[in-house]
């Protein structure tokens, strides 16, 4: 994995639950089959209410036209991210869409778990609210190693809260991967 994420952010609003990460109705499609896969990038964050997404005016799609990966790598929350049911397809349905973190200002704990056991994403806390600091298609750099976020876009740098063991446990694809590789099972 590499220690440096660059890209263009999407900002969200707090309290997103995962039937707005990945609508109920299109968890039908298989895991395990390439081409459905691609449904859960194609259906990504296609049912956040725009009072909620805090996007501008709400023309700003995660997901243009029948692409299933979105422009945008880093996608920034409020309080409260990936609460509701305990959907492991939520985050799964980011990575397929290209996104390589997520930073809020807090998670619901399943949601974090799934992140990080999956090894699907990186779930960065920040030290301060930042969806109100970054804007929709600002581009950022995530330093890992630093712990830090940058607003290219601004020029402002935010410290963000240390991953600790969660870094590696993505970087090797998940906890069982994780455990494997360090003889734990």
């Amino acid at each position: 994995m590499e220690n440096i994420i660059t890209g263009k952010a999407y900002v969200l609003g707090d309290n997103i639950d995962t039937d707005q990460i990945i609508p109920a109705e299109h968890l039908v499609y298989s895991t395990s089959d390439p081409e459905e896969l691609k449904k859960y990038g194609h259906f990504a964050l296609s049912s956040v209410p725009i009072e909620k997404a805090g996007l501008p005016q709400g023309k700003t799609p995660f997901i243009v036209g029948e692409n299933y990966q979105s422009e945008y790598k880093v996608v920034i929350g409020g309080s409260n991210f990936g609460c509701g049911s305990s959907r492991e397809h939520a985050p799964l349905a980011l990575q397929v869409a290209g996104v390589k973190a997520i930073i809020a200002e807090s998670y619901a704990r399943i949601f974090y778990r799934n992140s990080v056991d999956g090894g699907f994403l990186i779930p960065f806390e920040g030290n301060e609210k930042l969806n109100d600091k970054i804007k929709t298609g600002d581009e950022v750099e995530v330093d890992l190693n630093a712990n830090t976020i940058k607003n290219l876009t601004s020029g402002n740098e935010y410290q963000l809260r240390p991953l600790g063991s969660v870094y590696d446990i993505v970087n090797s694809g998940g906890l069982f991967n994780y455990a494997r590789e360090n003889k734990m099972i």
